[in-house]
């Protein structure tokens, strides 16, 4: 088997995945286990972001999504990728605030791979009036 790709089951299918994939999720789970041990003088950033609270780390979630998007539309591959790790910093440091852990998201990325094939965006359901 050649070492630079994974297979996964996918319903009944195999996919290849690169084998840095797991690079990400390994840089998710540090970062997500070094927020426990910010402080303002080793990560004054990243502590003010935290003491900020939800409404300013979602703000910035936010934020860089619109990023990662805009460079993608300009077809910048390299500011893509500085604008992506930029919404994974944020989009963890809000899982690790409201005591969402990396495996939850992995977990539920797991169910849909494995109700749909790919771990895709679920489908809406019909609104329901007076539901918010």
């Amino acid at each position: 088997m050649n070492s630079s790709v994974v297979l996964l089951s996918a319903r009944a299918e195999s996919v290849a995945v690169p084998c840095c994939a797991p690079a990400v999720a390994d840089e998710v789970a540090r970062l997500y286990g070094a927020l426990d041990h910010v402080s303002p003088a080793n990560n004054p950033r990243t502590a003010q972001l935290l003491r900020a609270g939800l409404r300013k780390i979602s703000q910035k979630v936010v934020e860089e999504a619109a990023e990662v998007a805009l460079e993608g539309v300009r077809k910048r591959p390299d500011a893509t990728v500085r604008e992506s790790a930029d919404l994974l910093y944020n989009l963890v440091v809000l899982w690790h605030a409201l005591d969402i852990r990396p495996e939850d998201v992995g977990a539920e990325m797991r169910r849909r791979a494995d109700a749909f094939g790919l771990a895709e965006k679920l489908p809406k359901r019909p609104c329901v009036v007076g539901e918010v």
